[in-house]
């Protein structure tokens, strides 16, 4: 018996523990467990690990499943709001002239691998720098479950404007200029869209829906291959074409545990990349000293289109880091004789650290804002964008926060038995619109809104029921409500028993697991409709 394939695996084995392991202490200490992923790529590096061919054919279908997943949770129209075309536009254009202009300077100082760099290749530099992550912003959004948030809309929609200046530049950079067939393929994924929704209509819940997934993404990327469009730009846009359907959240849903798993793949490829050394460390650890520029301009910018405060503080703090765009462009730089490798180390390296600086302060976001509101406030513009003023909550004395299945349920429920003093509010515009059609009291608020809490009239509110979908969101939410001297009751949701646990410890008056209230409920309606008229020993 051949017992190879058993060594081969206990090296396989001993690296995938090993990434497990620090993502996991990553996760024990609030950090995201992508940091320990990151670092994971760095040992392996120091210890001589090389590439395998399918670790970036992992990478790479991880993003493209990213990107798809961004697409089908994508409103098209919030592209055109002149905070995210105008805004996106303008910081990465006033980056691209300071930056340059450091660089240049640098360059003229004799300083070590700044030394004969043009102003050319120094533009070059500062527009690599001037991207923001999206598989970053994505994944710590997602994890907060903010992605359908004001802030995580924003965030998305400046980082598609960024992508599509990279299709430009990708486009410039290698010659290719997209065919003529392009805009065919575009009206035909267009016309097609009616039997690609029938088809997901009846693909079912199981793994044909997931296989149906896969098929869009990779035909999507694919197809713009083809006529000489940027890949994932491909699979956004199919996203993009099937958002707002009725099976695009399940699908986008079905697809996360494969995107979460392919996308190891991309972090640990950043730290297998970079070729470090002591100077290159230096130079990226300058690189990442610049990135608070980054924030404040984004901030400023933000704050100039009227958004609040708390809106363009969380905004650009989920884009504090530099992009993966930025080792393409290294790669290029390379490619074409700019830049020497070195520089590949540079760009890697900065961004890894700006991963693992931004993901603790991401985690943290809301508390941060919370206890520097009153000093970040003082440079909100006084006159605000109508869907960014502090809401009110009327006469309402019974709320629930968050309008999904179970929210929904809890909202009739409430209203049947108390009328309507019960108000219903959830933080994704498209969801609140849906219920208003169908006769609901809504409106559009945040629970991680310090600032809400602050101008809730809590002497009306008797009865407060948290459902949002990350536990801790429920345990935020709670503690504004204590700090602001919240009377009433309050109860929460969670998925697992440990999270029960953490939310009664923390306070709540009552605290449920959603999947064991489902099963109850079934039983108490089976008890109460099939079997009033049974007896039964």
């Amino acid at each position: 018996m051949d017992f190879t394939w058993i060594a081969i695996n206990h090296t396989s084995t001993a690296l995938i523990t090993l990434v497990f392991v620090l993502g996991f202490l990553a996760k024990q200490v609030g950090l995201p467990p992508l940091v320990g992923f990151l670092i994971s790529g760095f040992i392996m590096n120091a210890m001589g690990v090389e590439i395998v061919p399918g670790l970036h054919t992992l990478a790479d279908l991880g993003i493209t499943l990213l990107l798809f997943t961004i697409g089908l949770k994508l409103d098209l129209r919030s592209l055109t709001r002149p905070e995210i075309w105008a805004g996106s536009s303008l910081h990465m254009l006033i980056i691209v002239l300071s930056f340059g202009a450091l660089i240049t300077v640098i360059s003229n100082l004799s300083v070590p691998m700044f030394t004969n760099l043009d102003m050319k290749t120094a533009a070059l530099l500062a527009f690599a720098l001037s991207f923001s992550s999206t598989v970053f912003a994505v994944k710590v959004l997602e994890e907060k479950g903010e992605l359908k948030a004001n802030h995580g809309r924003i965030a998305i929609g400046i980082l598609i404007v960024q992508d599509i200046f990279a299709v430009i530049f990708l486009t410039i950079s290698t010659g290719k200029i997209p065919s003529l067939w392009a805009f065919a393929v575009l009206a035909g994924l267009i016309v097609l869209r009616p039997l690609f929704v029938k088809i997901i209509r009846h693909v079912g819940h199981g793994e044909l829906l997931v296989i149906a997934g896969f098929i869009f993404a990779m035909g999507g990327a694919s197809l713009f291959e083809i006529v000489n469009m940027k890949a994932d730009l491909g699979a956004l846009v199919i996203g993009m074409i099937l958002a707002r359907t009725e099976r695009a959240s399940e699908m986008a849903s079905a697809l996360l545990a494969f995107k979460d798993l392919f996308l190891i793949g991309f972090f640990l490829s950043i730290g297998l990349t970079a070729t470090v050394s002591l100077n290159v460390f230096l130079v990226a650890l300058f690189l990442v000293l610049i990135v608070p520029a980054k924030v404040l301009l984004f901030y400023w910018l933000l704050s100039m289109f009227r958004l609040r405060a708390r809106t363009s503080f969380l905004t650009s703090l989920s884009l504090a880091n530099y992009s993966e765009f930025g080792l393409i462009v290294s790669a290029i730089g390379y490619s074409n004789g700019w830049l020497n490798s070195e520089w590949l180390g540079v760009i890697a390296v900065a961004l890894a650290l700006t991963f693992i600086i931004a993901s603790p302060l991401n985690v943290a976001s809301h508390r941060l804002y919370a206890r520097s509101d009153k000093f970040i406030r003082r440079f909100q513009r006084k006159v605000r964008r109508s869907g960014e003023r502090i809401i009110s909550t009327g006469n309402a004395e019974i709320l629930v926060f968050g309008m999904g299945r179970v929210g929904t349920a809890a909202y009739e429920t409430m209203r049947q038995k108390y009328g309507d003093i019960v108000l219903g509010i959830d933080n994704d515009a498209i969801i609140l619109q849906k219920h208003r059609e169908q006769g609901r009291k809504v409106i559009q608020g945040d629970a991680t809104d310090a600032e809400f809490w602050e101008s809730l009239d809590t002497d009306k509110v008797r009865v407060v029921l948290l459902d949002m979908p990350k536990a801790e969101e429920n345990l935020f939410a709670f503690q504004q409500l204590e700090e602001n001297d919240f009377k009433g009751k309050v109860a929460g949701t969670a998925k697992y028993d440990d999270q029960v646990d953490m939310l009664k410890a923390a306070g709540f008056n009552a605290a449920y697991n959603i999947y064991g209230e489902a099963g109850s409920g079934f039983a108490n309606h089976v008890s109460d409709q099939l079997c009033g008229d049974i007896k039964l020993n």
